[in-house]
């Protein structure tokens, strides 16, 4: 596994940066880039379970399953990715998901007058990386425009 890392400047105080990345309204926005009605159901609180979700091409919710390895208001958070959804269920044990279990995905945000440097490391299997590349500087993006609001 490598760690992947995307950088960008948003024209906005961390708070406002850190609420438009973690409310549900603007993350559903945002995480459009990566699949199209992307949502979570949990909370961001350390040691919180949370679910990644996006429907399926046949409409079932399929995402990974994830807990909030830390959590500093507007300064970091740390998800562990522990497992998938698949066809609306959880797995967290099998052989395919113990080899990438433990992943981790990271936001630090760094303010310096009243613009906000966020920063992504995130753990990456080799297989995914060629489509990170292309979709987190889009979501990115995105989360720009909307904090910049």
């Amino acid at each position: 596994m490598d760690r992947l890392k995307f950088t960008m400047v948003i024209d906005a105080p961390k708070e406002k940066v850190w609420r438009t990345m973690l409310d549900d309204d603007t993350y559903r926005v945002w995480t459009e880039a990566f699949m199209p009605g992307s949502h979570y159901i949990g909370e961001w609180s350390k040691g919180s379970k949370i679910l990644f979700l996006a429907p399926g091409e046949k409409g079932e919710l399929s995402g990974m399953v994830s807990r909030i390895k830390e959590n500093r208001p507007y300064e970091y958070i740390s998800i562990e990715h522990l497992g998938v959804v698949q066809d609306g269920k959880e797995d967290t044990s099998s052989e395919a998901v113990k080899q990438w279990a433990g992943a981790l995905e990271n936001y630090t945000f760094k303010e310096k007058d009243g613009r906000t440097e966020l920063r992504v490391d995130l753990d990456s299997a080799e297989e995914y990386q060629e489509m990170f590349q292309d979709i987190w500087p889009k979501a990115l993006q995105k989360l720009k425009e909307l904090a910049e609001k």
